[in-house]
């Protein structure tokens, strides 16, 4: 847990995006909550998530989301922990059809906002060191494709419950994006609130393409780690 906590405060401050409107900003951190809470379950989704994210909103001088994040992001990482512990039972059909749905939605998500928002001059800060730079937006839409293949290719050819644990980030994600947007609109109002909507929900898929391949490679490598947790 205290790893676990510590992967998320890390990945949180590794490369942060400044959203000048709200104060907030894009980071990684989705990437570790999404990782743990699929790997080790409710419990530790909810106090890594919460508590690691929180603790690097006071070290990157954004105090005013600390209480915030700490309630939004334990929910979050709790949600997708206890979906991915507890997967539906369905036929092979249908969990194909989930793979695919899933997939889909993902990589659309990703390809669409990260062209649409994030392409252009952007300002990137990697740890203490800062820079401008400029993003294509042929990288967002060559990502979306990626991730939509990663996510078919695992659920088809080794993991066919794999669309399962992508409906588990995608809800997980969501209450993440909505519970920032009520937070937000209390602080600043609805307009300034729903401009960082679309950088949340990229921060939720560009998250679920990392956790994903990495939660399967550690599944993969060290089973007795999760079963124990």
């Amino acid at each position: 847990m205290a790893i676990s906590t510590a992967l998320v405060c890390a990945a949180t401050m590794a490369i942060k995006i400044d959203i000048v409107a709200t104060r907030g900003y894009f980071n990684l951190g989705e990437t570790m909550v999404y990782t743990v809470s699929l790997l080790f379950g409710p419990l530790v989704g909810a106090i890594a998530g919460g508590v690691g994210s929180a603790i690097a909103d006071v070290l990157l001088a954004a105090p005013i989301y600390a209480p915030a994040t700490l309630v939004i992001k334990g929910a979050e990482g709790f949600v997708v922990g206890f979906l991915a512990k507890r997967r539906a039972k369905l036929s092979g059909r249908a969990w194909t059809s989930m793979t695919v749905l899933a997939a889909f939605v993902s990589g659309s998500l990703l390809g669409s906002i990260g062209a649409h928002y994030y392409s252009g001059e952007a300002h990137l800060a990697i740890g203490p060191a800062s820079a401008s730079i400029y993003v294509p937006t042929c990288l967002w839409v060559c990502l979306g494709v990626a991730v939509s293949v990663l996510v078919v290719s695992l659920g088809l050819s080794t993991e066919p419950e794999v669309g399962w644990l992508v409906v588990a980030v995608l809800l997980g994600g969501l209450i993440m994006v909505f519970g920032y947007l009520a937070y937000e609109s209390l602080l600043f109002g609805l307009p300034v609130a729903l401009t960082e909507v679309p950088f949340n929900v990229g921060q939720m898929v560009v998250g679920l393409a990392v956790a994903m391949p990495l939660t399967r490679a550690v599944e993969r490598r060290a089973p007795q780690l999760v079963g124990r947790a």
